[in-house]
């Protein structure tokens, strides 16, 4: 039987507790995220359920091509790095499934966001243009959530959430540059998930 080939490389981020996993092939169709912060959220991806198996995964981030593995603080990165990327790599070459079958289907049917309101479709333009490239390469994403009266609501997901330069990115990356680009419409942003 042929065996899959499976590249793994790995990416240190400013989140100190989390690893960004890098495969040689995309895992989740492009832009989509799926964020796994304990076991329980985890029902419908075998792989993220098989990843909480080793007691010092603490959060399990899919994007794109990569897995954002976040630890507890307990073990360091030297001692747990190869252990996981091996598992990775096995699992990966296996062909084993990443979603369930209900998962996937549920994937095909999401709302595309083609009837927000013209605000909420700029606000989530400007974060897919200049915040996502430079999130997703620290291993982690941040996702719009809400707009309410001038108040932007975002997801942080991955090496983002738990993240120590998290709120400075927050403020001084995203506040700004959504107050700088819609000046009359954005006055705040927040986060879920920090």
């Amino acid at each position: 039987m042929f065996k899959k080939y499976v590249n793994i490389y790995t990416e240190s981020n400013p989140n100190p507790n989390s690893m960004k996993f890098v495969l040689n092939y995309m895992l989740v169709p492009d832009n989509t995220t799926f964020d796994f912060p304990d076991t329980e959220s985890a029902a419908q991806s075998p792989l993220a359920q098989a990843l909480f198996e080793f007691e010092y995964v603490k959060r399990v981030f899919l994007m794109n091509n990569f897995i954002t593995i976040t630890k507890d603080e307990s073990v360091s990165w030297e001692e747990v790095m190869l252990p996981l990327k091996k598992f990775i790599k096995e699992y990966m070459e296996d062909d084993k499934p990443i979603f369930t079958a209900q998962k996937i289907e549920a994937l095909k049917t999401e709302p595309s966001g083609e009837d927000d309101p013209e605000v909420v479709q700029k606000i989530k333009h400007l974060l897919e243009e200049y915040v996502r490239p430079a999130v997703e390469s620290d291993g982690g994403a941040i996702n719009f959530h809400s707009y309410h009266e001038g108040v932007v609501t975002v997801q942080l997901q991955g090496s983002c959430s738990g993240c120590p330069s998290s709120t400075i990115t927050l403020k001084a990356g995203i506040e700004n540059l959504l107050k700088r680009m819609l000046p009359e419409d954005v006055k705040q942003v927040v986060a879920e998930g920090v």
